[in-house]
């Protein structure tokens, strides 16, 4: 199917719809709240995106899938223009919509890999899934990861808080485990333990499935052996040569 080139007016009404029924419910919403003007009404009308009726619009099958595909684009651009670029919340508003026209097809799934699948925008609104959250896609220089997915040794500062469990976040804020704190972790099994700003905490599974940390170069000494594994592992190696 052809990617539809839209007028970002048109855009913008059609994200519009779809904000307003994430907000209150309503799955239409009066043309005259419809962002944008009567040309882009009539745009989208044509594109076969909207339903009008009653002086009320509404989204079709079409238009469900191109909202979610706009709205998607324009939550990874908060979430790169954020946790990658540092962009503060004062500049963020507009240059996520600039950025978002970017972000055409195929190069959205690669933004969205790079930062490691996120879920939520930045305000906490789900960034809609795209193929390669579904495929489980992975890139060797993503520059987001969840903490769960880092290797003992891989360090980096929180990026974000992605769970919506109620006593997730306060926890996490009395562990000093808050966005811009330096981590590295130590170790995977049987728990997650983390070097967090100047003390060293322990988190389950689920919890470090949560944290998103903004990644640094793997130091080479920590994809070394621990100096005792190697010796043990020499002495191993001397044991069986000379059994033989």
């Amino acid at each position: 199917m052809p990617e539809l080139e839209l007028s970002e007016q048109a855009e913008e009404a059609l994200a519009s719809v779809w904000s307003e029924r994430e907000t209150s419910g309503r799955g239409e919403l009066a043309a005259r709240e419809l962002a944008g003007d009567e040309a882009a009404r009539k745009e989208l009308r044509e594109a076969g995106l909207i339903a009008e009726s009653s002086g009320m619009v509404s989204l079709t099958e079409a238009g469900e899938a191109e909202a979610a595909a706009i709205i998607r684009r324009e939550r990874l651009a908060e979430r790169l223009l954020t946790d990658v670029l540092g962009v503060g919340e004062g500049l963020m508003a507009e240059a996520a919509c600039r950025f978002e026209h970017v972000l055409r097809r195929g190069i959205d799934d690669q933004v969205c890999t790079l930062l490691g699948h996120p879920r939520v925008c930045p305000h906490g609104s789900p960034i809609p899934p795209g193929a390669c959250c579904r495929a489980g896609a992975n890139a060797a220089g993503k520059v987001v990861s969840a903490l769960a997915d880092l290797a003992p040794g891989q360090t980096g500062v929180i990026a974000y808080i992605q769970g919506r469990r109620r006593d997730l976040v306060p926890r996490l804020l009395a562990m000093g485990a808050v966005p811009g704190t330096p981590v590295t972790l130590r170790q995977r099994f049987p728990s997650f333990v983390l070097d967090l700003g100047n003390g060293q905490v322990a988190v389950d599974a689920e919890t470090a499935r949560d944290i998103y940390v903004q990644l640094k170069a793997v130091p080479p000494a920590a994809l070394r052996r621990p100096r005792w594994l190697a010796r043990r592992f020499r002495l191993r190696r001397g044991q069986s040569k000379r059994e033989r």
